[in-house]
């Protein structure tokens, strides 16, 4: 699948326009200004930015000039289309890599204030820059010579190394995104927005890829895969353009134009600008190498090949100073303010402002003269004043301080640690960075300032255990780590509220803001209360101990049907769901309630044991050795006396 995306379209933000009150906006739209109503004019976004005058439109967004009413200062607002707004997952990527963008601080990136969602319309505040694109000044120019296009190429990979010094990838380096500011200054705008795009739905991208293709690496259109060094791919094709006014590939459709990127190798710029250096071809051709492995690895490292090739180049003026306002300079031959053009004059058109050829003339081979007898006259100190007083800084990066200083002291340069910071990607110990880089010209017997590596930048999990969760909130914090989830378990051994275990372990080396995840105690798991009804007291006791449970009597009742000291019930009832630790309330039988016993003295015998039967008692016989009368003399407990129904009554017959 093909992926990419255009920021803004035609120079977003890089146009500069009067504010206006009203709510129509003028917009460009394929060369032909058009105006139409826009609501968002002169909204307030966010309670804080004030919807301007609308710049421009493209495929993703919708740029705006804008007020910080906070700040009181002039902004773009870049407001992303209804159906990128819609799209959750674009959202939250934009929202994420705006954050890293926000980051970024190079003078040759555009600045990236702030982001919001205000009722669903997603938008970000940036830098305004007043100005005009790269793409532009290519319309009007056509093309630039070796000098000039290596001295703009120079701050935009500037830009982008510092962004991939931060772990961003640009994925949409085109002329549009690279703005000249009035007074000369060269920015690379609509850092992530691309990354974000990647995860927006077919119909929210559709029509995105136009304007991008040209550029697109070909691990872009194969993988839908993007890294450093398809940003250095994007910045060779475009350096590929500004020597030869156009892109390396052209088709009918942008399918066609990324076939090419796959399949093809893109032509050395001196075969359609003859007269282009070798070394420059050489700096297009390894930046859009179609295997990323071969290509360089890092923006740094192609800004330090084009800084090398430029050296070897004819001075020039200033490329970039007056290209907001659009001045051609033509300085004299042989200076080092050689021409602005980068092309010599079509046929049938003469060169712009072209003032006083003879005087140039003239001036010409004095001045040469001159030089050529100061040179004479200097002999030997020439050389200290010329090229000899500088040296090309040499990369120490991924070397020890010890032999990074042995490394410079070589070249007549003087080192010092300026800080010391961490790296997922180089050692502790190494070099990361130098200032000035590596291949810049540095004045003999100066200083490099060294940026050390600390490594990756790890902190150890600490002892969480038997902590609440607010305590392991701050302990993680003073660490630089995170509390990931909190989730709750019953636990026989660890206190309810307090942490039973943590992920990762104690001890664990993780990464700043690593979630740490724990198990807090919910105490003992409940149980459910054992029959101990009809079981005698103590055996109660002994089974609610069992499950962790404690029993209290609480009463003694008479009970037709269970025998005096067994459980009658209990409180909470058998089988009940209870925390360990519950007392249990029992109820204990007195027996069967007491009942009058019936008088049956003098009575018959069998007379006597129907009648006690009959009353619920037992009976039992008390006999001499002779029975005469068979009638009962005495009994016990006596009648009129009460007894429980089911005991005894003895009687005593003669």
């Amino acid at each position: 699948m093909l992926r990419g995306a255009g920021g803004t379209g035609k120079g977003a933000q890089g146009r500069q326009r009067g504010k206006r009150p009203s709510c129509r906006a003028k917009g460009t739209l394929d060369g032909v200004e058009t105006t139409v109503s826009d609501p968002l004019v002169g909204r307030l976004l966010d309670g804080r930015y004030r919807v301007g005058e609308r710049i421009a439109r493209g495929g993703m967004a919708t740029v705006y000039q804008g007020t910080d009413t906070r700040l009181d200062r002039e902004v773009a607002l870049k407001v992303m289309h209804p159906g990128f707004a819609e799209d959750h997952a674009f959202v939250e990527r934009f929202v994420r890599e705006a954050r890293i963008a926000a980051r970024v601080s190079h003078p040759n990136v555009v600045s990236v204030f702030d982001q919001g969602d205000d009722e669903g319309l997603v938008f970000l505040a940036m830098e305004y820059v007043h100005g005009r694109t790269l793409r532009d000044l290519l319309r009007e120019r056509g093309r630039f010579g070796a000098a000039e296009a290596l001295d703009i190429m120079q701050p935009v990979l500037a830009g982008l190394a510092a962004a991939h010094d931060a772990g961003l990838v640009h994925r949409d380096i085109k002329p549009e995104n690279v703005l000249i500011a009035d007074d000369g200054r060269i920015k690379v705008a609509d850092f992530g927005l691309s990354r974000a795009a990647s995860t927006a739905s077919a119909q929210s991208t559709q029509g995105v890829l136009i304007g991008t293709v040209a550029y697109l690496s070909p691990e872009q259109v194969e993988r839908g895969t993007a890294d450093m060094r398809s940003d250095v791919y994007a910045a060779g094709v475009l350096l590929f353009e500004l020597l030869t006014g156009s892109t390396p590939y052209a088709g009918e459709s942008p399918l066609a134009v990324a076939y090419q990127h796959v399949n093809g190798q893109v032509p050395a710029p001196s075969t359609l600008a003859p007269g282009t250096p070798s070394a420059v071809d050489a700096l297009v051709l390894a930046a859009t190498q179609r295997d990323p492995g071969l290509r360089p690895a890092h923006a740094a490292a192609l800004l330090a090949d084009v800084r090398r090739v430029r050296r070897d180049l004819p001075e020039v003026a200033d490329p970039v100073a007056d290209l907001g306002h659009q001045t051609l300079v033509v300085a004299l031959p042989g200076t080092a303010a050689a021409a602005k053009t980068d092309q010599a004059p079509k046929p049938g058109k003469p060169p712009k402002e072209l003032k006083a050829p003879r005087k140039r003339r003239r001036k010409g081979p004095i001045l040469l003269a001159l030089l050529l007898v100061l040179a004479v006259a200097a002999g030997g100190t020439g050389w200290w004043f010329g090229s000899g007083r500088y040296t090309p800084v040499p990369s120490v990066l991924g070397q020890d301080q010890p032999t990074a200083e042995a490394t410079l002291a070589t070249a007549d340069l003087k080192s010092e640690v300026s800080e010391s910071v961490y790296s997922e990607d180089v050692p502790a110990g190494l070099v990361i960075s130098t200032d000035p880089e590596p291949a810049v010209d540095a004045r003999r017997g100066s200083t490099v300032a060294l940026v050390l590596s600390l490594g990756p930048e790890r902190y150890a999990v600490p002892e969480l255990a038997n902590l609440t969760a607010d305590e392991a909130k701050a302990t993680l914090e003073g660490t630089k780590l995170a509390l990931g989830p909190v989730a709750e378990e019953y636990s026989e051994t660890v206190e309810a509220g307090r942490i039973i275990r943590f992920d990762p372990p104690v001890g664990t080396s993780s990464k700043p803001q690593t979630p740490v995840s724990v198990w807090v105690s919910k105490g003992p798991a409940p149980v459910p209360v054992p029959k101990i009804v009809g079981a005698s007291a103590a055996d109660a006791q002994k089974a609610l101990k069992s499950v962790g449970l404690s029993g209290k009597e609480v009463g003694r009742e008479f009970s037709e049907t269970a025998p005096k000291g067994v459980v009658i019930r209990s409180d909470p009832a058998p089988d009940t769901v209870v925390n360990k630790g519950t007392e249990v309330k029992y109820v204990v039988s007195d027996g069967p309630p007491p009942v009058p016993v019936p008088n049956v003295t003098d009575k018959k015998l069998s007379d006597a044991e129907k009648i006690l039967s009959d009353a619920g008692f037992k009976v039992s016989v008390n006999k001499p050795p002779v029975v005469i009368l068979n009638r009962v003399i005495s009994q016990s407990p006596g009648g009129g006396n009460t007894a429980p129904r089911g005991s005894t009554v003895t009687i005593t017959v003669i």
